[in-house]
């Protein structure tokens, strides 16, 4: 049985990589910002509309270095509906998180319910832009405002979207982005850091090459979290095919959402006013009292059958077993409610109508 996934790699064809890898066999200059980080650099720049862009080996130390980079202390307003990432980043920064409940219809942080968590020990606020769908930026700006604290967006599941016309990367003091293989767009493993201040930017550079700034300088101390050729070579190329990626995804969300869009007891989220899209997931949150039968009878049925969806996000962070004892998943009843309802069904650009059809047939039987 070949088995559907709940995505699968974009990937160029062979011929177009080896092509963009081969003069990496004259110069044999394989990692340490070569001509290939700097040329994907500023594509990317370009691309994402963004006046600054940090490379970074993969997005979770593109959030875990950010933080550190805004030299923050005490307590960090996140979104316990997320990825181990965006907490763990946190917590290795020795950070408390402050977990604020969801918006059940798109699924961000709820921004009316951020401002009663604030403390005289508050730092920053750590959204998490989830499934493609953009936080109430406007309202987060206002607090973080009031308040004076940092906004550090995970956007690691936006690359390519914007809102009312401006790139998602322009958003608060900084917003990371996930190249993993996983995602819409993928330079195997990567990440990125779009930043407004030089200085947060100079210091991203420290904290990812050792402080070092010279053959005898070494400034700052750093770690070693730099993106290498081939990673940039893969995400020069994937980048040149992003926009037929993204137009295949949209027509496979668009055959989810006409056969599944009426069901009763399926809850579908649509595409927000004012954002493009990258169509980057597909989740379903199951009623059972409507539908019929559980989130988890859904997902044995579908594995049943070759297919191979993602209870994404479950459990929510608040719940993972490494903080059992700090954090109480019933503080946030939204989230930890959706989290036991939704199903991510796959969704990539080569899945196709007739797979669409056939995972929707097996749901509504």
């Amino acid at each position: 049985m070949n088995k559907i996934f709940i995505t699968r790699s974009s990937m160029p064809d062979f011929e177009e990589y080896i092509e963009e890898i081969k003069e990496l066999w004259d110069s044999h200059w394989l990692t340490n910002m070569g001509k290939k980080h700097k040329e994907f650099q500023a594509r990317l720049c370009e691309y994402l509309g963004v006046k600054n862009i940090e490379l970074v080996v993969n997005g979770h130390m593109a959030l875990e270095m950010t933080l550190q980079a805004f030299n923050l202390t005490g307590e960090v307003i996140t979104t316990p509906y997320t990825f181990a990432s965006t907490t763990h980043a946190i917590v290795r920064n020795n950070l408390t998180p402050v977990f604020c409940d969801i918006n059940p219809d798109d699924f961000t942080i709820d921004a009316d319910k951020i401002e009663a968590l604030i403390t005289e020990k508050t730092s920053a606020i750590l959204p998490v832009h989830v499934y493609g769908k953009i936080c109430n930026v406007e309202k987060i700006e206002k607090i973080a405002r009031k308040y004076n604290l940092k906004v550090i967006y995970d956007a690691a599941h936006t690359f390519g979207e914007t809102y009312k016309g401006e790139g998602v990367g322009n958003l608060g003091d900084a917003s990371i982005f996930s190249f993993h293989a996983t995602k819409v767009f993928n330079t195997i493993e990567g990440g990125a850091v779009c930043y407004k201040d030089k200085k947060i930017g100079d210091k991203i550079y420290d904290l990812k090459n050792f402080g070092i700034h010279g053959p005898e300088v070494v400034s700052g101390i750093g770690a070693n979290a730099k993106m290498n050729e081939f990673c940039a070579a893969m995400g020069l190329c994937n980048l040149r095919h992003i926009d037929e990626e993204i137009a295949a995804r949209k027509a496979v969300f668009k055959n989810y959402t006409s056969i599944l869009g009426d069901v009763k007891g399926v809850k579908i989220s649509p595409v927000q006013n004012d954002v493009v899209s990258n169509y980057a997931y597909f989740p379903v949150v199951f009623d059972e009292k409507e539908f019929g039968k559980s989130r988890d009878e859904v997902f044995d049925e579908l594995c049943k059958e070759g297919i191979v969806p993602r209870k994404y996000f479950y459990p929510i962070t608040s719940d993972f077993d490494c903080y059992k004892d700090r954090f109480n998943p019933l503080d946030t009843p939204i989230a930890y409610d959706i989290s036991k309802r939704v199903l991510v069904l796959p969704i990539y650009g080569e899945l196709g109508a007739e797979n669409v059809e056939k995972i929707c047939k097996i749901i509504l039987e």
